[in-house]
């Protein structure tokens, strides 16, 4: 049997839950009411042979060779779909059912070739394995060619650049259509045809490519032949072992099983038993791992002494030396104060861990900051604010006892494929769905779903909405005051606040576009509905607003009652892989590790002690204040640890005059990127697949993350930071990430509990961990408030001073795509690349129109701080008005584009709401040159 499949149908009985007792071929066994017969069979050791049944596919008894036998009960029913009752006696095994189920195996193996040399020798294809158990020793109908019958002839389908559709060897069990109806929920596959002539068929007879398909390898899960079957596996074989890891795209967390081919990674497998994505995965981490091995690796430390000079390959020692070296002739020169790293959210907890403590204990000072400052900043404040906890409040299993989903500024089925479909499938089982966003985003637009509202709001006017829901809340008597008065403070202020006209969904109709009587259905629905789940990113976050925006959704479900229990909460869906991770680990300039101030006396005491020096009680400078500082001349060197902020902050060109000022730009990355264009020292880092760590999902899920294989660089990314510190005098060593990840227990009272043995131990861990959640916290706020009681915050709508004007009439907003990641440093290096080659502004078609620009133009599209150039594609998904695009091409550089505008509490940018003009570029002038962006001080 293949690693993939490991059938496990049903739950076994847990100790003290109601059972019926059941005897099977003989063997008593114990199980819960309405198991299946297939299960309770499993359960007394006893395997019943099948082929449509699979652990993550609803019962569907189509195959016909699980049948059985039971007293009392005409006929032979299937195993998988008859549920037990008390006093049942099954038989399993005798001459009828083995009859049957032969003659069932022939009609199979007619349609499949016996010489299948794929499933034979890969071992494979179930349907063979089963052949075996079944007894089948010859088939009298012929099989394949020599039965002249059915698609036996049917050419492959390569189109998919991960995986092969090899018809000729297709059973029509239905088992990958139903996958990608039941578990994706993108429902791109049918089987057409009866009889003989049944196949499966990609949307409407066209290719995988063509199709609906989004390459989540549900499907291939699911096959149990090899007629869906890894190009990777075609081209190097079976694995024959595998490593559980943890995936390194965004904040769902999912586990795999990384499976090798001796030393040779093989494929990426979903891991059932993940917390986070239990056996189901997206084309990113499903197949998107050959970055990892791509030839721009960089595997040698490169140093030079400007960014005019080549780079100059040399051993770790002179790197680290001339790192250490470097950077403290800058502080003897320029103060303490005048260097500083940045931490990154694609790394793991106890690589983060040891750069937050290399600036505080071994630069002595405060300056640093994480990637979460230009993303969830807001998050981590606003929820901090009324909560008291920098993070989400559920788990993603939450979602499946939602009555109301209200999703805002996320696009889930792009950032966060595996979430998506799980929200996807709760919809679909009748769960109402409210979208508030600009964009018809995937959700709006499916034909399998429909949102009961989309409230297409005006780029910039979150304030103003959320306020005008909580107005319907409040003034039409739906608030929860039993649950409001138990658990929070500060309502009657807030009620007085949020009760005036002014804030009414028609007094605010005029600023957020929207009618006023779908803001009142959809507040009375997510009020009354049931349990109300709110999910929200980044198109909450980025904006000026942003942490008034968090606040707002914190007082709405506050209002309601709709926190503390499964289903409901305030849910943040986190866009990196340890964005959550990098932000517990201390990387904010005003934050030690678990979210303490740098002034509490108490916490910095505690790290004192340990580390043996004293520790500065002043927050540090925040990304955007040292790009300020590095353009005055008073902060002058900085690490920078796998991010690529030249690429990824806005206004590009700030960020570019800001690097060029350094006088050390050290940068800790896969690949030369943006950023190490301007860099000094380049130190090479290691893959997710080489790291030994653990990251945190957007559940607050501590996962490990197991190397797959040893760093090809030679060493892990702790051990240089480690390394740097020593050389600049100040002891620091660990022999494992383990031993890192003992002292982030000793020191943060919501890890105390979390050890890589225990994770070993259960898989996974949701902080906080401690003596009162030993086990973990999948639900936050269950009894009481980490601050006490839930505290209302006033959420005065302040528009953004960004508008539109007659110069840049349209607004721009900013997002991901499915097959793409971040700056797309990882996947542009894969074949994902051939769903997404480039950056594409989508322009509603009347916008077009008004400006002469047809469907594939290239256009020029500027703001008030830079220019660049792009394909254009006509889309009603955006408002008139309101245009789109991605970023995660550098050739695009849509930041060049994005202002400075940010959170008034923390920075974050504004990347949402930029004003704009598009302009077609004559065809005279269309080139590769032209498509270039325009930034001052770019090193190219």
């Amino acid at each position: 049997m293949s690693l993939l499949k490991e059938p496990d149908f049903g739950t076994p009985a847990r100790p003290g839950a109601a059972t019926v007792e059941v005897l099977v071929d003989g063997v008593a066994v114990q199980v819960p009411p309405g198991t299946s017969v297939m299960r309770a069979a499993k359960e007394a050791g006893i395997d019943v042979p099948k082929l449509c049944a699979t652990d993550n596919l609803e019962a569907f008894g189509s195959c016909r060779l699980c049948v059985v036998e039971i007293d009392g009960m005409r006929g032979t029913p299937a195993s998988c779909t008859t549920p037990v009752a008390p006093g049942m006696v099954v038989r399993t095994q005798n001459e009828k059912l083995g009859k049957l189920r032969r003659g069932v195996m022939e009609l199979y193996i007619s349609d499949h070739p016996l010489d299948c040399l794929t499933c034979s020798a890969n071992g494979d294809c179930e349907l063979q394995d089963m052949a075996g158990v079944t007894g089948l020793r010859e088939v009298r109908y012929g099989s394949g060619v020599e039965a002249g019958a059915n698609h036996m002839s049917e050419p492959t389908d390569s189109s998919n650049p991960y995986f092969d559709f090899e018809a000729s060897k297709c059973i029509a069990c239905s088992r990958c259509v139903r996958a990608c109806d039941e578990v994706q929920g993108t429902l791109a596959l049918t089987i057409e045809g009866r009889g003989f002539d049944s196949k499966v068929a990609a949307g409407a007879g066209g290719s995988f490519f063509e199709s609906d398909c989004v390459s989540c390898g549900a499907c291939v899960q699911a096959c149990p032949t090899a007629t869906l079957q890894e190009k990777s596996v075609i081209e190097l074989g079976m694995p024959t072992r595998s490593v559980i890891t943890t995936c390194a795209y965004c904040g769902v967390g999912c586990s795999f099983k990384a499976e090798l081919r001796g030393d040779e990674l093989v494929r990426m497998v979903p891991y059932k038993n993940g917390g986070a994505n239990e056996g189901h995965s997206c084309v990113k981490g499903r197949f998107a791992f050959g970055y990892a091995s791509h030839p721009d690796r960089v595997l040698e430390p490169m140093v030079r002494d400007s960014i005019a000079d080549e780079w100059r390959k040399v051993s770790w020692e002179e790197a680290i030396g001339f790192t250490a070296r470097r950077l403290r002739e800058i502080q003897a020169q320029y103060g303490q104060g005048s260097i500083g790293a940045i931490t990154s959210s694609r790394t793991t907890n106890e690589e983060v861990y040891t750069v937050q403590k290399m600036v505080r204990a071994v630069f002595g000072n405060n300056n640093v900051d994480t990637c979460a400052r230009v993303c969830h900043s807001p998050t981590g404040y606003g929820l901090k604010q009324t909560f008291g906890e920098s993070a989400g409040t559920q788990d993603f299993k939450s979602v499946d006892e939602a009555d109301v989903i209200l999703v805002i500024g996320a696009n889930p089925t792009d950032a966060h494929p595996v979430f998506g479909s799980r929200m996807k499938k709760r919809i679909r089982q009748g769960a109402r769905l409210i979208v508030i966003d600009p964009r018809k985003t995937d959700l709006v637009r499916s034909p399998h779903i429909e949102a009961a509202h989309h409230l297409s709001l005006a780029p910039g006017t979150n304030v103003a909405m959320i306020n005008a829901i909580a107005h319907v809340v409040v003034t039409e008597g739906l608030v929860d005051r039993a649950f409001v008065a138990d658990r929070c403070e500060d309502f009657a202020t807030w009620e007085t606040f949020i009760s005036d006209p002014s804030h009414s969904p028609e007094a605010v109709e005029e600023i957020t576009g929207v009618p006023a009587s779908e803001v009142r259905a959809a507040a009375r629905l997510y009020a009354t509905g049931g349990n109300g789940a709110i999910y929200y990113g980044l198109g909450v976050t980025e904006h000026s607003q942003g942490s008034t925006m968090v606040m707002g959704m914190a007082n709405l479900a506050m209002a309601t009652g709709n926190i503390g229990r499964r289903g409901v909460g305030v849910n943040p869906l986190r866009g990196q892989n340890n964005v959550q991770g990098s932000c517990d680990m201390g990387s904010f300039p005003h934050e030690l590790p678990g979210y303490r101030h740098v002034s509490d006396d108490g916490v910095r005491e505690v790290y004192e002690k340990l580390w043996g020096t004293p520790l500065l009680n002043e927050p540090g400078l925040r990304i955007p204040n040292m790009f300020d500082s590095a353009i005055d001349g008073s902060f002058k060197a900085l690490f920078v640890q796998g991010e690529d902020i030249a690429q990824s902050d806005p206004n590009t060109q700030h960020v570019f005059a800001a690097l060029g000022a350094l006088d050390l730009l050290v940068v800790q990355d896969l690949f030369v990127n943006e950023t190490a264009k301007f860099a000094h020292v380049l130190l090479p880092g290691t893959s997710f697949l080489e790291k030994d760590g653990t990251f945190t999902n957007a559940e607050r899920r501590i996962n490990r993350v197991r190397p797959v294989m040893a760093p090809q660089t030679g060493k892990q990314e702790w051990e240089i930071v480690c390394e740097i510190a020593q050389a600049m005098g100040y002891p620091m060593h660990y022999n494992s990430a383990a031993e890192i990840m003992a002292e982030i227990a000793l020191t943060t009272p919501t890890f105390m509990g979390v050890s890589f043995e225990r994770l070993d131990q259960v898989g996974s861990i949701q902080w906080p961990c401690n003596v009162e959640h030993p086990d973990g916290t999948p639900i936050m706020h269950e009894e009481s408030f980490t601050r006490g009681k839930g505290r209302f915050m006033e959420t005065v709508y302040v528009p953004t001073s960004e508008r539109s004007t007659r110069k840049y009439p349209l607004i721009l907003t900013t997002g991901r795509i499915l097959s793409q990641y971040n700056v797309g440093a990882q996947t542009r290096r894969t074949a994902n690349v051939a769903w997404h080659p480039e950056d594409i502004l989508d322009l509603h078609p009347h916008d077009a129109e008004v400006r002469g620009i047809e469907d594939g133009d290239t256009v020029a599209l500027s703001s008030r701080v830079g220019r660049t150039t792009l394909r254009a594609r006509l889309s009603d998904r955006m408002p008139v008005g309101v245009c789109y695009t991605t970023f995660h091409h550098p050739v695009t550089g849509a930041n060049v584009i994005t202002t400075d505008n940010s959170d008034w509490a923390t920075n974050c940018p504004e990347y949402k709401v930029t004003a704009v003009q598009v302009d077609l570029l004559p065809t005279s002038v269309v080139s590769e040159e032209a498509r270039e962006p325009v930034v001052a001080g770019d090193p190219r």
